[in-house]
């Protein structure tokens, strides 16, 4: 069994949504075979719990909008560090960057095929390691005293 062409109409509104909000690392797979309560996971991430909540609402009023599509259940709104979407055809996951690497989803859905995600999704790949090295190289930087 493949994912249903409205699991993937759900999944490319969704990932260009979160790829307008900045999202990191966009990623998408087809979890129909192993699991029959879904038939795809969307998963991005973003680093801060503004974004996080950012990057959800604008989502979910994509789907909404152009899809007429609400999600049945909405979990994680209290803390922002990750916050999931269950529209039944799809679930999404976006979470806080360190929570991301922390459960690493990838790797318990890494033997699902991938989907194809629009460009602008694709291309947040990496996305997450750039903004890491960003803030190291920030942190590391000592101010000198001029404003």
């Amino acid at each position: 069994m493949t994912a249903t062409d409205r699991s993937l109409e759900l999944i490319h509104t969704a990932a260009q949504a979160a790829a307008d909000k900045l999202a990191h690392d966009v990623i998408a797979y087809d979890v129909s075979d192993v699991l029959s309560i879904t038939d795809a996971f969307l998963l991005a991430s973003a680093p801060n719990d503004r974004q996080v909540r950012a990057i959800v609402d604008e989502i979910e009023e994509r789907l909404q909008k152009e899809l007429g599509a609400k999600p049945v259940r909405r979990e994680g709104d209290r803390e922002s560090r990750w916050i999931l979407l269950d529209y039944v055809d799809i679930v999404v996951h976006v979470q806080h960057s360190e929570e991301r690497v922390f459960y690493a989803l990838e790797r318990l859905w890494k033997d699902c095929p991938e989907l194809d995600l629009p460009a602008d999704a694709a291309a947040t790949r990496g996305k997450a390691e750039e903004h890491a090295k960003l803030q190291a190289a920030e942190g590391d930087q000592e101010p000198d005293g001029e404003w």
